[in-house]
C-alpha cells in the first residue's frame, strides 16, 4: 500500500488556525501520514524568523509591512476574541494550565518531523519577503508545482 499523503494550505496568520493545522500536520506524521504545508500570504508569518528579518533592499511598502506585521509564531494575533492581546494571553494561560503544547512547540516538532515546507513565490514576492527572512526548511515554490504535490495527496486542507 502506497504511503498516504496529506496538503495543508497555510493561508492564514491566525493563532489559533495555525496551531490547529500544525497539531493535524504533527498527528498525521505521528500516523505515517506524508505531510506537506504551503504557507501563502498571511499564512508565512508562521514560518518567518523573526532573528532574520531584514529592511536591506527593501521598498517603503515592504518596510511598512515588516514593521507592522508580526515578527513570528507567537506573535500571531487571534482569530477571534483578540481584544488587543487579551484574549490571546487568556488562551496561553489556559494552555499552560492544562499543561499543553504552545504553537512554537507544535512548529518544532513538525520541523523535527521533517515535515515539507513550501512558500508561495507570489506570495513571497508581493510581500516584500526575502527567502533568508524564513526558517531554512521553507522552499519557495509557485503555484503550479504546490497544486501538483496536492493533487497527488489524499487528502487537501485550506486554513
Amino acid at each position: 500500500m502506497a504511503q498516504r499523503r496529506m496538503n495543508l494550505l497555510m493561508f492564514s496568520g491566525d493563532y489559533d488556525k495555525a496551531m490547529a493545522g500544525l497539531i493535524l500536520a504533527n498527528s498525521a506524521r505521528d500516523i505515517g501520514v506524508e505531510v506537506t504545508m504551503f504557507f501563502a500570504f498571511w499564512g508565512l508569518f508562521l514560518v518567518r524568523d523573526p532573528e532574520k528579518m531584514t529592511l536591506e533592499d527593501k521598498t517603503l511598502y515592504e518596510k511598512l509591512m515588516t514593521w507592522m506585521t508580526p515578527k513570528g509564531p507567537e506573535e500571531l494575533p487571534l482569530s477571534k476574541m483578540n481584544y488587543s492581546g487579551l484574549g490571546k494571553w487568556m488562551l496561553n494561560e489556559m494552555i499552560e494550565d492544562q499543561e499543553a503544547p504552545r504553537l512554537i512547540h507544535f512548529l518544532k516538532g513538525a520541523r523535527k518531523k521533517n515535515i515539507k515546507f513550501y512558500g508561495c513565490k507570489l506570495s513571497v514576492d508581493i510581500m516584500g519577503f526575502k527567502p533568508e527572512e524564513f526558517l531554512p526548511e521553507l522552499e519557495i515554490i509557485d503555484a503550479q508545482t504546490y497544486l501538483r504535490d496536492a493533487l497527488e495527496s489524499d487528502i487537501q486542507l485550506f486554513i
